[in-house]
């Protein structure tokens, strides 16, 4: 065991650091993280404060748009982004340097497609307009529910409007409907008399197809160039997810103030007890993530199946062929990376 750790510092390095070994002091590597105020990335800020891993410098930074950030990524300024999990494929077609390497984390029941007084069903949205991420997994959730419900997916007009402006417009009348995460979903039910939630994530067809999730994307440098860091990082974000499990009241104070959020906002997404199954958002441990990713045996919950990530990449390439986002559906390992999950899985690591 020895003279093979010994064949590099590198490996040395990354073999210590997930066995938990004592050893010498090795200079802190820094990690640049971006993501938008959302508490399913707020375990970057636990690893971060509660020193869970000492080699690393972890910078987060807040960017609301998810573009920037990965044009940060490609122009070598950024290291990690979390985000949702669809947007892969449109950077794998724009030749942007950067894989998705984990799911993060499920909608169960944080996200809603709510529609003002009077729209009870698909087909009451014919014609009207309604709020969305365009290019966001809010655009296909919609057009998913609207083919499910015997209505075309392009019977209803998008209009890229969310949070607060989606909440106004919804209000105000501009919009027959929208989709929400929390807690403007929430907010606009309260606030709106007649409004009612057409579909909502934690219906047992969205868990099980892993539609609606939040992944975390690393650029090829840190894969390819400093593959140690990229390691020692995942491990940073699961042994968080872990923390966070043990001492969810910490956690999510822990994660209101990193995210400039309030506590209540926080604890009604991810939830109070650390199952992730009193919230709004279900979150992948690492044996749960590695398992979607088809790098560890075994399968993911909501009877998701092992190595599901491929068929989540392909049904999210199809609806961007059909909304023009990409010309053509690219092969899953083009634009997904599970070797990480795997080396970690390999040298006994579970989380």
């Amino acid at each position: 065991m020895t003279k093979k750790l010994l064949k590099s510092a590198s490996r040395c390095i990354a073999a210590l650091a997930l066995a938990g070994a004592a050893g010498p002091t090795w200079a802190v590597e820094s990690v640049k993280i971006a993501g938008f105020t959302w508490p399913g990335y707020g375990f970057w800020h636990i690893a971060a404060e509660k020193g869970l891993a000492p080699d690393l410098d972890i910078q987060y930074q807040t960017i609301e748009d998810p573009y920037e950030s990965f044009n940060l990524v490609a122009a070598g300024q950024l290291d990690v982004v979390s985000s949702t999990a669809e947007f892969t494929p449109v950077g794998v077609e724009r030749g942007l340097p950067v894989k998705l390497v984990a799911f993060g984390n499920l909608s169960y029941g944080t996200d809603k497609i709510v529609a003002g007084p009077g729209i009870e069903t698909a087909a009451d949205l014919a014609g009207k307009e309604v709020a969305v991420l365009e290019g966001g997994l809010a655009q296909i959730y919609v057009a998913m529910w609207l083919e499910q419900n015997g209505a075309a997916y392009d019977s209803v007009t998008y209009r890229n409007i969310i949070a607060d402006d989606a909440f106004a417009a919804m209000i105000g009348g501009g919009v027959a409907a929208s989709e929400f995460w929390e807690p403007y979903g929430t907010n606009t039910l309260k606030a709106l008399e007649g409004a009612s939630v057409l579909a909502q994530s934690k219906d047992p067809y969205w868990l099980q197809s892993g539609v609606i999730a939040d992944g975390h994307y690393m650029s090829d440098a840190l894969i390819n160039d400093r593959r140690d860091v990229a390691l020692l990082t995942m491990k940073a974000m699961y042994d968080a997810i872990a923390w966070w499990k043990q001492n969810p009241d910490e956690g999510n104070r822990i994660i209101a103030g990193g995210m400039s959020m309030s506590l209540a906002d926080v604890e009604l997404v991810i939830g109070k007890n650390g199952t992730g199954l009193d919230g709004g958002l279900y979150v992948y441990d690492f044996m749960e993530a590695a398992q979607f990713c088809g790098s560890a045996p075994g399968n993911p919950p909501f009877d998701q199946k092992n190595g599901q990530i491929n068929d989540h990449w392909n049904l999210v390439s199809g609806w961007w062929v059909k909304f023009n986002l990409i010309e053509a559906a690219a092969p899953p390992e083009t634009g997904i990376d599970c070797s990480l999950h795997k080396e970690l899985y390999d040298s006994g690591y579970r989380g």
